[in-house]
């Protein structure tokens, strides 16, 4: 049974930092492509970040590109998001997935398609105020 679980989350002030990270269990950790989501409230859930099974690529979100960074220890089973800069409108619920299938022969491959993920945490809760 795979879970992920996030942790990292808090209310900071703009231009602060945070560091997420996300433990997965259940299976093995180093074959699956890995992405962070968001869902700010009122609105849908959005792409953030996703990372190679790897970690030697990496896609970002042009909201985010240059602010945050993406990377995985697969040793630890654990995903992070480093946000730097953090703004007001970064405010959401975090999430981590993982893709339903692994990747071996690929491991450069990553997906911003959220239908390609299967396994969903539950959330961190980020807040961005003065």
């Amino acid at each position: 049974q795979v879970q992920l679980v996030e942790s990292g989350g808090g209310l900071v002030r703009p231009g602060d930092s945070l560091r997420l990270s996300c433990i997965s269990s259940g299976r093995t950790f180093g074959a699956y492509v890995m992405g962070w989501f968001r869902r700010a409230p009122g609105k849908e859930r959005e792409f953030v970040a996703t990372i190679s099974r790897s970690g030697s690529s990496s896609g970002y979100s042009d909201s985010v590109k240059g602010r945050f960074a993406i990377s995985r220890d697969n040793a630890k089973n654990t995903m992070y998001l480093q946000m730097n800069n953090l703004k007001p409108e970064d405010t959401a619920d975090y999430y981590c997935a993982q893709t339903g299938q692994p990747y071996y022969s690929d491991s450069y491959y990553y997906t911003q398609d959220q239908s390609a993920y299967t396994y969903w945490g539950q959330g961190t809760q980020v807040t961005v105020s003065s």
